[in-house]
């Protein structure tokens, strides 16, 4: 038998287990897929946006895969730091382990001002709405929503997810598993000027046109659009045309179309707007050819952001004008991407952010590390989609079956938990995290919602123990 380890349950880690099932090479296989949650499907349950039911119903693809009989989940086992088990030690239990541990740090600006309060990244407002237990304290329920403008910086789709959570009424929030502090606090938001801000043309711009388009369907919110800035980008009369596009021309062409339907004075109200309620009169600005030199301060947290405008240089890039503009807010999210963070015990590249590879293998010194790969963004940097994650697994997982012959000549653990739990860790089994569902479940029902995710280690401990409920 080979006995492999996938540490990580999002989407690369769970379609590597996939592929591992779905080979036909070594027919004898098993797979724990290991997790420092006690929940699987990593960015999926606490990346995604709630109002994004579509892609969140991607876990029901996850779940069919962690249900098969020759996988197990392994929730509450972390790997590498002071409480983790490390990769040395997690490689006496496994003739493979395969490190899926994605991309978990956010990219600062580097600007002065950065670390004020009311300033964050919008990596730590996604967990907090999605109910992700490390976040603790609720600093966004406490003061950043008491602000009346928010500045999201980043042209991506977690900007514009950001943005439109903070748009949208949180009346319509309720049909989701957002947990209650977060609803709670958005119901009581006073945010109505809500600026996602580039500092290049909508041409450059990472978000989709479905993404775009929702902005303009939000019930009560109005989207503004500075023709100006539009007409500064090259594509803007000629997408095919544009010098350095990262994004297809097809999708800038769309992407246009939608930002010229909302002039300066903003596009059609989408929906109703609840009178009087918190998701009305609330404006979106979409701000392009801005870069960011400095948070404002004033009262001890930020005010405000200090923008450069810049312009295109005619080679796909932009230069700065020499102009400012200030931008009031009391609240600045950043979204300028993600970052691979060190594992300790495996080798990193701090400028790539990543795990040295080849082919998924991880090389020690130059040379592949028998046993041990790599998978996902920890292997090739955040880029992609939720569904370029199955081809990186395959080519992954190519790798460690043509070295399997050599591999199951190593010595592996019979029982790979009972040896978890005699180094004093407490795994969380599949019917751990069926037992949390049930509770997340009846949460939302005593709330007269669907299920309500719980939002905080010990209460999904608790769930996870509760297993004869």
């Amino acid at each position: 038998m080979l006995s492999v380890a996938v540490v990580g349950s999002g989407p690369s880690g769970v379609y590597t287990a996939q592929a591992l099932l779905q080979q036909s090479l070594v027919p004898d296989v098993r797979v724990h897929v290991l997790d420092r949650l006690p929940t699987p499907y990593g960015l999926v349950r606490y990346g995604v946006a709630p109002d994004h039911e579509k892609i969140k119903s991607l876990q029901n693809s996850l779940r069919t895969v962690l249900e098969d009989d020759r996988v197990a989940f392994v929730g509450n086992v972390g790997v590498g730091g002071p409480d983790g088990v490390s990769p040395a030690r997690l490689a006496e239990l496994y003739h493979a382990v395969v490190y899926c541990v994605g991309a978990s740090a956010d990219r600062a600006l580097a600007v002065p001002g950065e670390g004020l309060p009311g300033s964050y990244s919008a990596t730590r407002f996604v967990s907090w709405y999605s109910a992700h237990p490390d976040i603790g304290a609720d600093p966004f329920a406490r003061d950043a929503l008491e602000a009346r403008s928010a500045v999201v910086i980043g042209m991506g789709n977690v900007a514009v997810d950001v943005a439109r959570i903070l748009a949208r009424g949180a009346g319509e929030l309720r049909r989701t598993d957002m947990p209650r502090a977060a609803l709670g606090a958005l119901e009581r938001s006073r945010v109505r000027d809500v600026h996602i801000v580039g500092r290049r043309g909508p041409s450059q711009a990472r978000f989709t046109t479905k993404e775009l388009r929702e902005l303009g369907a939000l019930p009560g919110a109005r989207v503004v659009v500075d023709p100006a800035e539009l007409a500064l980008d090259p594509a803007y009369t000629a997408p095919e045309e544009a010098p350095g596009a990262p994004v297809p021309p097809a999708v800038v062409r769309r992407n246009l179309e939608v930002l010229r339907g909302w002039s300066a004075e903003g596009g059609p109200v989408g929906g109703a707007a609840a009178p009087g309620g918190a998701g009305a009169a609330r404006r979106v600005r979409l701000r392009f050819f801005l870069r960011p030199v400095e948070l404002l301060e004033r009262g001890g947290r930020v005010a405000g952001v200090r923008f450069a405008r810049t312009a295109p240089d005619g080679a796909g890039g932009i230069l700065d004008t020499g102009a400012y503009e200030d931008v009031e807010a009391r609240l600045v999210l950043r979204a300028v991407g993600y970052r691979g963070v060190e594992l300790p015990g495996l080798p990193f590249d701090p400028v790539r952010g990543t795990v040295p590879h080849a082919a998924g293998r991880v090389l020690r010194g130059g040379s592949p590390s028998p046993g041990e790969y790599v998978a996902g963004w920890i292997k090739r940097g955040p880029t992609g989609v939720i569904g370029s994650n199955r081809s990186c697994a395959k080519e992954t997982v190519a790798s460690l079956l043509a070295d399997a012959p050599a591999l199951t000549r190593r010595t592996a653990a019979d029982d790979p938990l009972a040896v978890l739990r005699g180094w004093g860790l407490r795994p969380v089994e599949w019917s751990g995290w069926l037992s949390i569902e049930r509770a997340e479940a009846e949460l939302g029902r005593s709330l007269g919602r669907g299920p309500v995710k719980i939002p905080d280690w010990p209460g999904l401990l608790a769930a996870a123990r509760d297993e004869d409920r």
